[in-house]
């Protein structure tokens, strides 16, 4: 959680994949979010860096990954900056009609 004057002003979330044929664990980064006004600002740069350390610090963690809109370029670059690569993984899905609706209505 990043917070400014006491507010919340952006949050990341963790969950773990153990990758046998890794022999490790990667952790996903999932759910980030950086409130508007605080965007572009090094929030999510930072939030970053620190689970960054806490990767490196753990020895069973051999890696950290996220998913990413192909659109969503701004969010591309910034991944890209922080030294993030493309693996060259495709991600397949088959969602089921009316189990997985987005908030603005689209599947």
């Amino acid at each position: 959680m990043a917070e400014a004057a006491g507010e919340t002003i952006g949050q990341i979330m963790v969950t773990y994949e153990c990758s046998d044929r890794r022999n490790g664990t990667i952790w996903w980064i999932q759910s980030v979010h950086v409130h508007p006004d605080w965007r572009r600002k090094g929030v999510f740069s930072a939030l970053y860096r620190h689970v960054e350390s806490l990767v490196a610090a753990e020895p069973s963690v051999i890696g950290l990954r996220l998913y990413v809109e192909h659109n969503n370029k701004k969010a591309q670059q910034t991944y890209e900056a922080l030294g993030m690569t493309r693996p060259g993984y495709l991600v397949m899905e088959s969602l089921l009609a009316g189990k997985s609706k987005h908030s603005n209505g689209e599947y």
